[in-house]
């Protein structure tokens, strides 16, 4: 299919946000039909072109007089998030769904003022460069060749929350949550994706999940191949000695370098040289083990490295795809935000946070599904650009 959508394709699109499956979907967290329909055109307030999704604003686009509904159904309605984020979960494996799909870990931060806000607190921000008040939440992203979506949150209750009961019952709390790396959290979320039949053959993070010896073993038990960053000191078993990673490219054979493009930057394609280095492996049958490195095909001294997983026939294009695909969840976080609403929050619960987390994140996934029906467009014969 190709040129410019036509009419009946438009309103196809439309009724995608105004009613049909977006409305019928994110039931099972709601008992009463009420807080069902307010979360409906919360959604749709996020999905519009509001300047900002705050209460105010929000408000005034659901023709509202006062903003005390939308507090009112982030803090206090009768809902479930975890359901609604279950219906979330299906929507975007049936309309995005690819048998060689990946997911995708990272976490983003939450600028937030005082300290009452559910988990805030004084910490690093690597987009900022320094210190800061915030919250941080750990997101776990489906990417696969019809598009990509964040399907689901979880919130990084650091342990001075976790140790102050009183803390947390003033930010609401449940009393059965203790604290919990971002590791474990991670975990839990790929293991909800996995169960709930998510169409996913890989996973990919950075070198923080990457490092965890214990996460990669999680995710082979769970038949799932991996492209995880690693640092330089990372230390791997290679026949009979152990070697670090950054050891590893003077025994690659000058040959045995790859040229592949890692990805669209400013200034055009860039492309990398690419090897592996196969690695020991407790059961080569069942999942082999390589480390993937790549060099900057202009500054040889630029080397990243991967510690990979997967079955035996893998190619290295398929690992080096893999890795590529751990920044569109920068991309989908970028977008979230910008255009969803998904660092507007007002609340400071963790019930509310969770709720307009949820919600944002289905507004993201209604904007994917909708770009995965745009028809490309097809270049004149002789076009130029």
């Amino acid at each position: 299919m190709s040129g410019r959508p036509t009419r009946a394709i438009v309103e196809r699109w439309a009724h995608e946000v105004e009613a049909a499956e977006v409305a019928d979907r994110p039931a099972a967290g709601f008992a009463r039909s009420e807080p069902r329909g307010r979360a409906i055109r919360y959604l749709r307030g996020l999905l519009s072109d509001t300047e900002r999704k705050n209460g105010w604003q929000l408000a005034e686009h659901l023709g509202e007089a006062t903003p005390d509904g939308v507090p009112h159904l982030l803090a206090r309605a009768g809902w479930d998030a975890d359901g609604v984020r279950d219906d979330l979960t299906a929507y975007v494996g049936q309309h995005l769904g690819d048998p060689h799909g990946a997911l995708i870990v990272d976490e983003t931060g939450f600028l937030k003022k005082g300290t009452k806000s559910c988990g805030v607190g004084r910490q690093y921000s690597g987009t900022a460069g320094r210190i800061e008040n915030r919250r941080v939440g750990v997101f776990l992203a489906y990417a696969g060749s019809k598009g990509s979506a964040l399907i689901d949150r979880a919130l990084d209750l650091p342990r001075e929350w976790t140790n102050d009961s009183p803390r947390c019952r003033g930010a609401g709390v449940p009393k059965a949550v203790a604290f919990a790396t971002k590791i474990v959290l991670a975990k839990r979320m790929i293991e909800r994706a996995v169960a709930a039949g998510v169409p996913a053959r890989w996973v990919t993070a950075d070198a923080v999940y990457g490092s965890d010896y214990a996460f990669r073993i999680a995710l082979e038990n769970q038949g799932l191949g991996y492209v995880l960053a690693v640092r330089t000191d990372f230390a791997v078993t290679v026949g009979f000695r152990q070697i670090r990673a950054k050891a590893l490219p003077a025994e690659v054979p000058a040959g045995a370098w790859q040229r592949v493009r890692g990805g669209a930057g400013s200034k055009g394609p860039r492309w990398y040289d690419w090897a592996r280095t196969r690695i020991n492996g407790p059961d080569p049958r069942r999942c082999q083990r390589w480390v993937l490195i790549r060099r900057n095909a202009s500054d040889p001294a630029d080397v990243s490295y991967f510690v990979c997983g997967g079955r035996a026939a893998t190619t290295l294009p398929e690992l080096v795809t893999i890795a590529g695909k751990r920044w569109v969840v920068e991309e989908c976080f970028e977008l979230a935000k910008g255009d969803c609403g998904l660092d507007e929050d007002e609340v400071r619960s963790w019930t509310g946070w969770h709720r307009h987390l949820t919600l944002s994140l289905f507004a993201l996934a209604v904007v994917a599904v909708i770009r995965s029906r745009v028809p490309p467009v097809r270049r004149k014969k002789g076009a130029r650009g």
